[in-house]
């Protein structure tokens, strides 16, 4: 039973492979060789991973020019996101990719067939599953590379984050202020009783979310099907879409309801939408709510040393500590004081 539990927290850990180049994903050495061959067992896994929703990058040291058309030659090249070809350190790689991803260093893989190099990231980045090419196939069958469920999101993951890499670059040539960039953007914001089909995309955004979850609790597809058929509970999801496409489901809300009481059990978004200010959004439609209703709005937030920004979401929210129990703490909010929709956003909600 222990082993079965340890496999399901390390299950779908995984969001980005990031591959070096020479005697790795290709045979050779390119700027020896000067003409490589792309590894078929290593194209499949790339195509295989990519349905599962797994993001692809590149820690090389090589030209980066030189690397770039190789990879366009066998129809690779769009599968990679922020590449880091040069000759950096590889750990200085993984880290960058980490931080332009916005996943934790917990949730990539590297795979280097050097063995100098996968420990130098070992050291650096202790938290990255460190692969040899030669157990590539072996470790493709551990439970990091296999999430429990292959949801829309999954499969059109890449494409979101292609679409955010375009979103950075219009916001770093923008001259104006945040929030008439934001203004343009023409944000919509989607908050939903959740349906039987959400529910693959509510489990897999528990189990992959840890910046913005505000308690680091995990719920499987069963309890949440059963909460949300509850009659004391409210179980939201959230989307969000602006002018360059949908960001799929980003939140997941559970609020447990009594007569006096309202306690906000989770409050979770994607990290892709930590600059959208869409927790915010959310907490003030809930505050609404309960006001509405003529309760209290309380809130659990466990400091998991991970999800500090929830905990500023909350308190600029109006949110205030009530009990403290070492790191789980009860906030209360202020519903005299609720402030209106941002101008930049449309809120629907059903």
């Amino acid at each position: 039973m222990g082993d079965e539990l340890f496999e399901e927290k390390r299950r779908g850990r995984v969001k980005c492979v990031v591959w070096d180049l020479d005697h790795t994903l290709w045979d050779g050495v390119l700027l020896e060789d000067g003409t490589v061959t792309v590894r078929q067992e290593v194209a499949d896994a790339i195509h295989a991973l990519d349905g599962l929703g797994i993001l692809h990058s590149i820690a090389s040291k090589n030209e980066h020019e030189a690397a770039w058309e190789q990879l366009e030659k066998a129809g690779l090249a769009d599968f990679f996101l922020h590449p880091q070809i040069g000759w950096n350190a590889k750990s200085h790689s993984v880290r960058r990719i980490a931080k332009k991803l916005n996943i934790g260093l917990d949730a990539i893989a590297f795979v280097d067939d050097q063995e100098f190099e996968r420990a130098e990231v070992a050291a650096a980045c202790p938290q990255v599953v460190c692969v040899d090419p030669a157990d590539l196939a072996e470790a493709l069958r551990t439970p990091e590379f296999r999430p429990r469920f292959v949801t829309d999101e999954s499969r059109l993951r890449r494409e979101m984050y292609l679409g955010q890499i375009s979103r950075d670059d219009e916001e770093e040539r923008f001259v104006g202020t945040s929030e008439e960039f934001l203004a343009q953007l023409k944000l919509v914001v989607r908050i939903e009783t959740a349906a039987r089909d959400d529910l693959q995309r509510a489990e897999e955004l528990t189990v992959r979310t840890n910046q913005l979850n505000s308690t680091g609790r995990t719920y499987s597809y069963d309890d949440l099907d059963k909460l949300r058929t509850s009659g004391d509970h409210l179980l939201y999801v959230v989307t969000l879409d602006d002018r360059f496409g949908s960001y799929g489901k980003i939140g997941l809300v559970l609020v447990e309801t009594s007569e006096k009481i309202w306690r906000l059990r989770l409050l979770l978004m994607s990290c892709r939408v930590m600059s959208r200010g869409v927790g915010t959004i959310v907490l003030n439609h809930l505050l609404r709510q309960a006001r509405d209703a003529g309760v209290e709005l309380h809130a659990d937030l466990v400091e998991t040393g991970r999800n500090r920004m929830m905990q500023i979401a909350y308190a600029f929210a109006g949110f205030r500590e009530i009990d403290r129990d070492d790191r789980q703490v009860t906030l209360r909010a202020d519903l005299e004081a609720i402030p209106p929709l941002p101008s930049t956003v449309t809120l629907l909600t059903g």
